[in-house]
C-alpha cells in the first residue's frame, strides 16, 4: 500500500490532497458528500474582519476547460467564522487552514491574530493574490517588496504556521516567493487564478462589473504546472501546487515538479466529492507506477 503522507516539516499531512479557498465553503457545506476526515487539509473561503458582500453579479461564467469567476472575496466576517471553524473542527479531525484577506496591510496582520489565537485552527494562509477584488487584479504579491513587508509584519503577530499564496499574474513569480519565504513564510501555495476577461457582444460591454475575472479549471493546468516547478527549484520551504487538478495523476505531476502537496479546487464545484476520488486514484497510480513514497518522485522531474 502506498504511503500519501505528507511532511511540512511544521506539520504532517495524512495525506497531500488540501480543498482550496473558494471553492470548498467553510467545510460544512460538504459534510453531506463525504467524510471531511479523508483530506489533508481543508482551507476556509478567505475571509475579512468584517462581513463582505462580494461583487455584483454575474459572478461565474463557463470557459472551454474552465471558470471565470468574480466572486469579490464575500464573506460573513471574521466572528462568524469563527464560529464555523468550531462546528467544524468538532465533526472532523482533519487540519483547517484559514485563508486570511485584508483590504490594507493592518487587516491582513489583523485577521491573521484573530485565527492564530484559535486552538481549532492549524495554520494560515496569507491570500495577497486575489485577482478579481480590484479592477487590474491589483495585490500584494505582484510586488517583492510589498509581499516582503506584509509577510514579515503578519508572521511577527502569530504563533501559527504561514502560508503565503502567490499569484500567477506577477510580472517575476520566483522573485515574489523568494521575498516571502526570506520574510518567514513557512510554505508557499501557488497559483491563485489567472486574470482573464470575458465580453458581452451585443452589449459591447464586459461581462463582469469588475471588468478581469479569475480564470480557473483544467485549461491552466500546464501554466501552473510550470510556474510551481519554477518556484520549487529556487525555494527552501514546501509549495502546494494548485491550478487544473481533476485527478491522482494531475497530483502526482505537480509532487514530481517539486511542490510536497496540492489543493484541489474547481473540480469541487462539479463533483463535490472529488477529493475522495482523486486521493483514491494518487494510491492507485502509485501502486501501478511500485512508488512506494511520495519522496521517491518529489522533484525527481529529468529536465534540464
Amino acid at each position: 500500500m502506498a504511503d500519501l503522507k505528507v511532511d511540512l516539516g511544521f506539520g504532517t499531512l495524512k495525506n497531500p490532497v488540501i480543498t482550496a479557498s473558494g471553492t470548498f465553503g467553510y467545510g460544512e457545506e460538504f459534510l453531506p458528500f463525504f467524510d471531511l476526515d479523508i483530506l489533508g487539509a481543508i482551507v476556509t473561503k478567505g475571509i475579512f474582519r468584517e462581513p463582505r458582500p462580494g461583487n455584483p453579479p454575474p459572478r461565474l461564467q463557463e470557459t472551454p476547460a474552465g471558470l471565470l469567476n468574480s466572486i469579490g472575496l464575500a464573506g460573513p466576517g471574521s466572528s462568524a467564522l469563527q464560529e464555523i471553524i468550531r462546528r467544524l473542527h468538532a465533526k472532523t479531525s482533519t487540519p483547517i487552514i484559514v485563508n486570511v484577506c485584508g483590504e490594507d496591510d493592518d487587516e491582513f496582520a489583523e485577521v491573521a491574530a484573530i485565527f492564530s489565537a484559535m486552538d481549532e485552527v492549524a495554520m494560515l494562509e496569507l491570500n495577497i493574490s486575489c485577482p478579481n477584488v480590484k479592477k487590474g487584479g491589483a495585490c500584494p504579491a505582484q510586488d517583492a517588496g510589498h509581499t516582503a513587508r506584509l509577510v514579515k509584519r503578519v508572521k511577527e503577530g502569530i504563533r501559527k504556521p504561514l502560508v503565503v499564496k502567490l499569484s500567477p499574474n506577477a510580472a517575476d513569480i520566483v522573485r515574489v516567493a523568494q521575498a516571502a519565504q526570506d520574510a518567514g513564510a513557512d510554505a508557499l501555495s501557488l497559483v491563485n487564478t489567472f486574470l482573464g476577461l470575458a465580453v458581452d457582444l451585443g452589449k459591447r460591454q464586459p461581462v463582469f462589473a469588475n471588468v478581469y475575472a479569475g480564470l480557473s479549471g483544467p485549461a491552466v493546468k500546464p501554466l501552473a504546472l510550470r510556474l510551481v516547478r519554477e518556484v520549487c527549484r529556487r525555494s527552501y520551504v514546501p509549495v502546494i501546487g494548485m491550478g487544473g487538478i481533476t485527478s491522482g495523476r494531475d497530483v502526482l505531476d505537480y509532487i514530481l515538479v517539486g511542490a510536497a502537496a496540492v489543493q484541489i479546487g474547481t473540480v469541487n464545484f462539479y463533483e463535490p466529492a472529488a477529493a475522495v476520488r482523486i486521493i483514491g486514484e494518487i494510491e492507485a497510480e502509485m501502486d501501478k507506477l511500485k512508488i512506494k513514497d511520495l519522496s521517491e518522485i518529489r522533484g525527481k522531474l529529468q529536465a534540464g
